[in-house]
């Protein structure tokens, strides 16, 4: 056997293949080729050799004799085998026939039960008109035949409403409650409808008192209508408590019907409750019970179920139940995981159940904003190669909206996702193709927004790519011994060629992206596989389009994307096998692609009503179309935060959600959205805001009856009656508790006895007429507006004998409060039985849950009936017990109180100490957890407050106050309170010395006030060179008053002294126009303002009183100055980004005929242009700015009105200032550092904006400041600062940086003078300090020669210079550019090796021309051309510019010259 693991498709359809075709064919085929294989053997027969023989007559004779033989025997074989041959044939042929027959049966039977169905369909026809016409005749009202029966029962029993009623029509019933409609879908766990063969039943499931009332039935048709009606009356009973009303759970589970116990009582002990999770976590819902009888043969039924949908075990939950305990494991969780989990234990007896939500939360986003994964991914109508998806969305709160979904699939076996669609689809369904025949698929889909992708969801169940009409065409016929022949229907349609064109082509499915169309496969289809071919074409266009030319379809189903938006279309599709396509079908109507589905309309209002301390009842109206909704998404946020956050992470159908987790106290807000395929409606309107406590309890119907009495203790016993004390109930059902009522009874007595007809207002009671020595239990039931409540567990037996004990009784009615992480406070009440002595003392004792070891909490007894116990480990449990001490000794424990949790409450408050603007005292405590039932006890020394003359209490709300009326030392002391209605929230606050003190303090503030001042008496001088005082009090009321005293004399509102309040912002101000001498002395205001007073003193004396008269005449000087024309910004200077000096000023108050003009050292400056006043802003431009630009500037403005002058002095301090300010901008600008070689040197430079040789700029060679020497040569130009490095060396290598110093920072540029840069630098520098000294001693003439002569002829012409070189350079004469011979007519001499000339006698015409003269030596020379012109005698001499000289042209020095 191979061991390779068959795929789950193969495993699960293997079956799906063309192998099950005419299975009773290929087996008569198998069978007739098995008999057919017999083969034919041919026997030979050898006879023995003949013996030797003398006569050959005798051998003649046997050889005949064996021949004849041998002839004899082939004759009887042939015979043989012919009769067996003819045997085979016969029984082969009578095998066909009857198989022949056989089919020919099947046949028949076949059509036979084809007329059959035909006849019944002819049949049910002919019924259908003959039930119409007996309709008509037995029509007639309704008539209720059995009615409504009244029903007394107990409180959480259920019961059942039932009668009968006949008519025709049948009739339509409806319930009523006190004539009010009752619709399950309200409340599906309070009532269920069942109607079954005209019996009609209203199931109440577990009655309250609520659900006493006038029940009514009324059944309606179109002929009349019936009624009945009954009473239903709910009792309490005495049995175990509910303290709280049953909680909302927004389905109804249906009992089964399939119960195999019986008699077996289950009783649940520890709960799941309302639990909240992540996606991908693991979780477990347990409950453990208690089975009574627990026979392990016979055990009840464990049945888990979620929102109404039984759960069984599978990939992503276990079930397991055994040991008194049932739990539901979930391996990997997802949003679809969430909602209402019931565990139902199920008996003959009836069922057990319990039930709470579960949320899910979304995981983390594997990208940021990404939005939570989709869930429910279920595939629908599934065939051979195509499937539709669907899917319901992620709520998106703080994430961006989703703006489509991506499909993937997965074949079943392997783990190669493949994404279905390229672009995200925007509806919650996809139809997907391309499947393979035969496999099997998982599908899963990931949600888009503007962020990224979600988490994938959950994958769907598998689903097998097959033809579910391929198994309807195939029929089986079961025959005698067992066997079948299965008949298909291609066998019975014969042999078809090509097929017929496909029916019923129509769109399933019409959506703005895609059309999904479905046709009926062509009758008869044949044998062979069938494929599709679906064209499309617009009407109107006349041409039709081929959509699947590519992938034939095998489906009757296919989607068509890439539709025109707003096109209509119209579709028909062929059918194809291997022998050729069919004709179209018929075309379908006309269908354009649009969304058949819309967003779902808004929910209507949303009401949140209370339910219990941390959860609230959310209740909404449906939005007006409901059709295709997938539900509710419930939103809510702490009022003021504007944060939403989801409650429902997975869609609710119901209108109505207890949105669970919320915080006691807090406010909160909530608003419902509806969703559907297409997405989101809007968000309705946000509810009413709704503090989170326990349901309100407004009125009877509304309340509870209280929980049960605890605790029974025997206080005292005299032989005929006994004293007794009790705890009273936790809860007291929203209603005060009004008194309880006993019951005794004797023991191993059945029945109880009243003790009591009017109530017992105390949790303390003597009972009398008892019979001494004889065993008494009791019972207490306690009472308030609505009813009695469930009586207490009976108390143990108590002997009626008297106690004549020396040690006191028991103390009782053991309270704990003040519970906090490692201490707590326990208080009780003095023993009723004394004993002989008066109690002195009380001993408390307390020890660990499940230990023995009691341990006593103060050595010494406490005289006081409480006791803060210390010292306990955080997260234990404790019980603990008190006794009390006299003379006599240590009396009677009392009882065992609960064991307490030492555990502070999340949110723990403490009592606080404050005043009101009363100047009243308080101590106040809040309680969110308190309900309108409870009650704030304030005490003293845990002593319940009784004398208000003291104190006064008020409660508003969750806050109460205890107010000191008149505080004094007796009120120290430690003061508590205790919250009733709640899990014991309780504190205290101890009231000492100081903390008295300063409340007092607080108060006497308060009462005898001062009033607030913002500031103290100041004052201001105003523009007109006023004084103004004034004072800001925090607030004043209208009513205030006020008064100025100067020099302790009060001053009036007057023309000299303005005096003006502004109650409004609290100002009180005096104003006095004319401050002088006279005014030096003391300023005070007072004010009063109610009880309020307060004053403040301003001192204006000596020095203080001169500088604000100063000011004060200052500032009058300043206002007649502005009247003019005025600078309202005096002269100040600025720079330029081109490193521009401007002086500017700002003028104000001018008009055309004012005149500004500008000086320097009292000379007038000449501008360009005259400043425009009009603009408000005047300047003057000092480019390159140097030591001569120094001196006093001033500005003048004058007209008719006055005159202004404004004055700047540059120089010193300001001229540094504008150097440094200069240099800031000039360094900003300051280029990289450049090389520069010279004859002297190496020259390094760095351009600037603006150079000045006051700037402050640093030279650093190799870190190390340099000064200016003949080495290093430090200087600049106007543009440029540099540095001339003399005769460079080795050691003139390295870092060059140039520093130039701002105002604000400085600016460096370093240049690396070394390496390759050096040497480039340095070779220069030799080349021109060559050719400088080349330039020096070469050959040149000093001057003489003018560049043009002209002569007459006749005349002798000498042209005389002077030359220079060293050494002596040679000196030759060209005429013409060639160097002409010396004669008689030509002459020329050098004396004193520098006087060089030439002399031509008598010139004639013939001697004009150009004469040059060259100078050199071997640094080269230079040459001078001079013009002769000769004219003849009596010509005009020609005009020539007199004064120009010859230019003389170089001539380079000898190569050896140039070579350093």
């Amino acid at each position: 056997m191979s061991s390779v693991a068959v795929p789950f498709y193969q495993r699960r359809h293997k079956h799906f293949d063309q192998s099950y075709r005419n299975i009773q064919t290929r087996y008569i085929l198998e069978e007739y080729a098995a008999r057919k294989a017999a083969s034919r053997r041919a026997a030979y027969y050898e006879f023995p050799g003949l013996g030797k023989t003398t006569c050959r007559l005798c051998a003649r004779r046997a050889r005949s004799l064996a021949h004849e033989a041998i002839q004899e025997s082939r004759k009887r074989t042939h015979e043989q085998s012919t009769h067996a041959s003819e045997e085979k044939r016969i029984r082969f042929a009578n095998e066909l026939s009857v198989l022949e027959k056989e089919i020919h049966t099947a046949r028949h039977r076949a059509r036979e039960h084809l007329d059959r169905l035909e006849v019944q369909r002819m049949v049910e026809e002919n019924m259908a008109l003959e039930r119409h016409a007996l309709e008509e005749s037995i029509s007639r009202a309704p008539e209720i035949l059995v009615r409504l029966r009244s029903h007394t029962v107990w409180e959480k029993m259920s019961v059942s409403l039932c009668f009968t009623v006949q008519g025709f029509p049948t009739p339509v019933v409806q319930w009523y409650k006190n004539e009010e409609l009752i619709s399950p879908a309200s409340d599906p766990t309070k009532y269920r409808i069942e109607s079954k063969y005209g019996v009609h039943v209203l199931h109440i499931n577990r009655a309250d008192f609520d659900d006493s009332a006038t029940y009514s039935a009324v059944a309606t048709n179109v002929h009349g209508q019936a009624s009945t009606n009954c009473a239903v009356v709910v009792r309490r009973y005495r049995e175990g408590e509910e303290p709280h009303p049953a909680g909302i759970m927004p389905f109804h589970l249906p009992l089964s019907y399939d119960v195999c116990f019986t008699h077996i009582d289950v009783q649940f002990l520890e709960k799941f409750g309302v639990t909240f999770a992540t996606e991908g976590e693991t979780l477990t819902l347990k409950c453990s019970m208690l089975i009574t009888p627990d026979l392990k043969r016979l055990q009840p039924r464990a049945e888990w179920y979620r929102d109404d949908v039984l759960i069984k075990d599978s990939k992503w939950t276990k079930l397991y139940f055994g040991e008194g305990q049932a739990a539901l494991s979930f391996t990997h969780l997802n949003k679809d995981d969430e909602g209402l989990y019931t565990l139902r234990m199920v008996t003959r007896g009836g069922v057990s159940e319990y039930s709470a939500y579960l949320f899910v939360r979304d995981a983390d986003a594997l990208i940021a904003g990404a939005p939570g994964a989709p869930m429910d991914v279920k595939c629908h109508d599934a065939n051979r190669d195509y499937v539709i998806v669907t899917w319901k969305p992620p709520n998106t709160i703080n994430e961006s909206p989703v703006i489509g979904y991506f499909v993937d699939k997965c074949e079943v076996g392997l783990e190669n996702w493949v994404q279905c669609n390229d672009a995200p689809v925007k509806i919650c369904k996809y139809p997907v193709t391309g499947l393979y025949e035969g496999r099997s698929y998982i599908f899963r889909v990931r949600a888009v927004n503007s962020a990224g992708i979600s988490r994938p969801s959950r994958v769907s169940e598998p689903v097998a790519a097959l033809d579910p009409v391929d198994l309807e065409r195939t029929q089986t016929i079961h025959v005698e011994e067992g066997r079948k022949i299965v008949i298909r229907k291609d066998d019975l349609e014969g042999d078809i060629q090509i097929p017929g064109p496909p029916t019923n082509v129509h769109a399933s499915e019409i959506s703005k992206t895609y059309v999904v169309l479905s046709w009926d496969p062509p009758v008869p289809r044949g044998r062979e596989p069938l494929t599709y071919f679906i064209e499309k074409s617009m009407v109107g266009s006349g041409s039709w389009q081929r959509v699947n030319a590519q992938v034939a379809v095998k489906s009757p189903r296919y989607a068509v994307f890439d539709l025109a938006e707003g096109k209509p279309y119209v579709f028909r599709v062929l059918s194809a096998n291997k022998h050729g396509i069919s004709d179209p079908s018929e075309i379908t109507v006309p269908i354009q692609p649009e969304d058949t589905i819309v967003a779902p309309s808004t929910p209507g209002q949303v009401v949140a009503t209370r339910n219990t301390k941390t959860s609230v009842v959310v209740q909404w109206d449906k939005p007006k179309h409901e059709e295709d909704l997938y539900g509710y998404y419930i939103d809510y946020s702490v009022v003021g935060s504007n944060h939403w956050e989801p409650s429902n992470h997975k869609p609710i159908k119901y209108n109505r959600f207890v949105v669970h987790g919320l915080e006691t106290g807090q406010q909160y807000i909530f608003r419902v959205k509806a969703v559907n395929a297409v997405g989101f409606s809007e968000n309705s309107q946000e509810s009413e805001a709704i503090t989170v406590q326990a349901a309100l309890r407004q009125s009877v119907s509304h309340m509870a009856c209280p929980s049960y009495p605890h605790g029974i203790t025997l206080l005292n016993c005299d032989g005929h009656s006994m004293t007794l004390g009790w705890k009273a109930p936790r809860y007291s059902g929203g209603s005060p508790i009004l008194g309880y009522y006993m019951d005794k009874r004797e023991a191993n007595h059945q029945n109880w006895h009243e003790v009591n007809s009017s109530l017992i207002t105390q949790t303390i009671y003597t009972v009398e007429d008892l019979t001494e020595d004889a065993f008494y239990e009791f019972k207490v039931a306690a009472a308030n507006l609505v009813g009695i409540g469930q009586p207490s567990d009976p108390s143990e037996h108590f002997k009626c004998k008297a106690w004549t004990m020396p040690e006191p009784g028991p103390a009782y009615d053991l309270t704990i409060c003040e519970v906090r992480n490692t201490s707590l406070v326990l208080l009780w009440k003095a023993p009723v039985y004394e004993g002989k002595s008066p109690i002195t003392g009380y001993l408390v004792d307390y020890k660990e849950v499940d230990t023995e070891d009691w341990i006593t909490a103060n050595e010494k007894p406490t005289p006081k009936r409480y006791f803060k116990v210390t010292n306990l480990q955080e997260g234990h449990s404790y019980v603990f017990k008190v006794r009390a001490v006299n003379d006599g000794g240590i009396g009677k424990s009392s009882e065992i109180s609960e064991p307490v949790l030492v555990e502070a409450r999340p949110g723990t408050k403490e009592i606080f100490s404050g005043v009101d603007d009363e100047g009243n005292i308080y101590l106040a405590f809040e309680c969110k957890e308190a309900t309108d039932a409870s009650h704030f006890a304030w005490g003293k020394s845990y002593e319940e407050i009784d004398d208000f003359d003291k104190f006064k209490i008020e409660t508003e709300g969750s806050c109460s106050k205890l107010y000191f009326k008149n505080p004094d030392k007796s009120d120290l002391g430690t003061y508590s309170v205790s919250v009733s209605d709640t899990d014991g929230v309780s504190s205290s606050f101890v009231m000492d010395d100081e903390e008295f003190e300063r409340l007092m303090a607080l108060s006497n503030e308060i009462k005898n006030p001062t009033i607030p001042l913002k500031s103290e008496l100041a004052y201001e001088v105003l523009e007109k060179g006023q004084v103004r005082f004034w004072i800001q009090a925090e607030s004043l009321s209208p009513d205030s008053t006020f008064r100025f005293v100067i020099n302790d004399k009060e001053v009036e509102n007057s023309d000299r002294h303005k005096i003006n309040c502004d109650r409004s912002n609290g100002i009180i101000e005096m104003v006095m126009e004319q401050f002088t001498i006279d005014n030096e002395g003391t300023y005070t205001v007072q004010i009063q303002d109610g009880k309020a007073k307060n004053q403040s003193s301003l001192v204006l004396i000596g020095d203080a009183f001169k500088a604000v008269l100063a000011e004060s005449q200052l500032q009058q000087k300043e206002f007649l100055r502005k009247q003019g024309p005025h600078f309202s910004e005096f002269l100040y200077w600025k720079v330029s980004e081109e490193c521009e000096v401007l002086l500017v000023c700002k003028v104000a108050n001018t008009k055309k005929e004012t005149v500004f003009k500008w000086y320097k050292d009292g000379s007038g400056i000449d501008v360009d242009e005259v400043p425009d006043l009009q603009k408000e802003e005047c300047h003057l431009s000092i480019p390159g700015l140097s030591r001569k630009d120094e001196g006093v500037y001033k500005a003048t403005l004058s007209d008719d009105r006055g005159h202004d002058v404004s004055t700047l002095e540059l120089s010193g301090k300001v001229y540094d200032d504008i150097i440094l300010a200069l240099s800031e901008v000039s360094g900003k600008s300051a280029s990289p550092l450049k090389i520069l070689c010279t004859e002297e040197g190496i020259m390094l430079q760095c351009f600037l904006k603006y150079y000045n040789e006051e700037m402050k700029i640093n030279w650093s060679h190799r870190e190390s400041k340099i000064s200016s020497s003949e080495k290093m040569k430090i200087g600049g130009g106007e543009n440029v600062a540099w540095l001339q490095i003399r005769e460079p060396t080795e050691k003139d290598k390295g870092n060059y940086t140039i520093e130039i110093f701002g105002n604000k920072e400085s600016y460096k540029r370093t240049l690396d003078l070394s390496g390759q840069a050096f040497d480039d630098a340095f070779a220069e520098f030799q080349r021109l300090k060559a050719a400088a000294f080349a330039e020096k001693n070469r050959g040149k003439v000093i001057g003489g020669l003018p560049d043009v002569v002209t002569i007459m002829d006749g005349k002798t012409l000498n042209l005389t210079c002077t030359v220079f070189g060293n050494p002596d350079p040679e000196v030759t004469w060209f005429k013409n550019d060639k160097v002409f011979e010396l004669n008689e007519h030509y002459a020329f001499s050098l004396e004193q090796g520098k006087y060089a000339s030439l002399t031509i006698k008598g010139v004639t015409s013939e001697d004009s021309g150009k004469y040059s003269i060259h100078v050199k030596n071997k640094y080269g020379g230079e040459k001078v051309d001079v013009t002769i012109s000769v004219y003849r005698h009596g010509e005009k001499m020609p005009e020539i510019k007199p004064g120009q000289l010859a230019k003389p042209s170089p001539i380079p020095p000898s190569e050896e010259v140039l070579q350093p």
